[in-house]
């Protein structure tokens, strides 16, 4: 045996875990390339808000609906907004030279920290844009769950309950949670809006909840294809009565729910198609195509 030393090697790179949940992005903060100090922050300091959706050739479904919402959670939450002219400069650097891709816009501070959160004025925008991903589902069956979402009218930061959930649904055999508030309605999904269909009316629940922007996109375009739509409250055990359902977000036109827990859906497919449509309808608008309020917040006059 000999036993002259062999010069160490070095140890192997890490095996890639690539994969239905791993991130692929280019990200700006300010319109800028992301800093570590500001990327540190961004995973240790959960206080924030975003929206995010499908772009393509420079333009976006429902993109009045993303800014306003980018504006009241920056009022909201930090005291001041960039405006939407600044958003809108934001958003169109992010995707420039990208036919097609997912954007998602995040407020955030880094002058706001779990021991000193104080801070009033102006949050940086991080974009970070994305291959687009596919639907959620073609088909699923839910299960419902008791659950709020803290402060649920803002797109926050707050994931886990979310993330839990739906965990704790797919251990269960099913594809994801519907959730129910405390007095038995019937509120949102994890990641997205559902409706129900009676006759030739979809109704929407009525309760503490996201704004869904493919909900209201469908909701308008809905008197163009003769359908009508109801908001109301829903509560769990009257599900029932419905004649199908689906979840919907802006990734995911329209899912047909299959069920919930026990109570089935027989989904008319052309009804769902003709509601499908009713967001199709709704032409993409342009993010750059006009120089809007020299970046004054519409909520701050």
């Amino acid at each position: 045996m000999s036993l002259e030393k062999t010069a160490a090697r070095p140890d192997p790179p890490p095996r890639s875990r690539a994969g239905k949940g791993r991130l692929s992005a280019t990200i700006l903060i300010d319109g800028l390339p992301a800093t570590p100090d500001d990327l540190a922050h961004q995973a240790l300091v959960n206080y924030g808000a975003y929206t995010s959706f499908r772009v393509e050739d420079g333009a976006a479904r429902g993109l009045d609906l993303h800014l306003a919402r980018l504006e009241q959670a920056a009022v909201e939450l930090f005291g001041e907004s960039p405006g939407e002219a600044e958003f809108r400069r934001l958003m169109a650097l992010g995707v420039a030279g990208r036919d097609a891709c997912w954007l998602r816009v995040s407020l955030f501070s880094p002058d706001i920290a779990h021991r000193d959160p104080s801070y009033v004025g102006r949050p940086k925008v991080m974009t970070s844009v994305s291959p687009a991903p596919p639907p959620l589902a073609t088909l699923v069956r839910l299960t419902a769950m008791p659950y709020e979402r803290e402060t649920p009218h803002l797109k926050h930061l707050a994931t886990f309950g979310l993330i839990r959930a739906r965990r704790a649904a797919r251990a269960a055999g099913f594809g994801d949670a519907l959730f129910v508030d405390g007095e038995g309605r019937v509120t949102e999904g994890t990641l997205w809006n559902i409706g129900f269909v009676q006759g030739d009316r979809i109704v929407w629940p009525q309760a503490p909840m996201l704004a869904g922007v493919t909900q209201a996109l469908i909701t308008r375009g809905l008197p163009q294809i003769g359908l009508t739509s109801e908001t109301r409250p829903i509560r769990l055990d009257e599900i029932g009565a419905f004649d199908g359902a689906f979840l919907c977000n802006s990734a995911t036109p329209v899912c047909p729910i299959t069920a919930i827990d026990d109570v089935a859906f027989a989904n008319d497919p052309v009804l769902l198609a003709k509601v499908e449509a009713a967001w199709s309808a709704q032409a993409p608008q342009p993010i750059a195509d006009r120089d809007d309020d020299d970046g004054v917040s519409r909520l701050g006059r």
